[in-house]
């Protein structure tokens, strides 16, 4: 999968997923379950540093990503306390694996029975 623009690609990805949405959240672009649980956020310089953006993650897969790679994965302001993963977009990536961080990031907000739709998807 290749991207231009990588909140085209990530929109594309975020909203294919069962009864998702999108909405500003603090000035950038966020995706939501049922406009009430956020799951991914875009962050366009959002401190005046790079493009990433920041997702819910499985319990321990934050610290296992930023010590693998912490030229790919970081731990964001604010949502890193809650094991939410940052993926710098500013690198070359695979957005293969982009995809899959993205479904694991709603797996970990979804209700089982949506989180079941996606499993039964793939």
């Amino acid at each position: 999968m290749q991207a231009n623009n990588p909140l085209d690609l990530l929109r594309r990805l975020c909203l294919s997923l069962p009864e998702t949405n999108e909405r500003p959240s603090h000035g950038e672009a966020a995706w939501f379950i049922r406009d009430k649980k956020m799951f991914m956020m875009y962050a366009d310089h959002h401190h005046d540093d790079r493009v990433a953006f920041w997702c819910a993650a499985p319990m321990g897969a934050q610290d296992a990503m930023v010590q693998a790679e912490p030229t790919r994965f970081f731990s964001p302001p604010y949502v890193g306390c809650r094991g939410w993963i940052g993926v710098w977009l500013d690198i070359p990536v695979d957005w293969d694996e982009i995809a899959k961080i993205v479904a694991d990031a709603y797996r970990t907000v979804a209700p089982k029975k949506l989180a079941e739709l996606l499993e039964n998807r793939e």
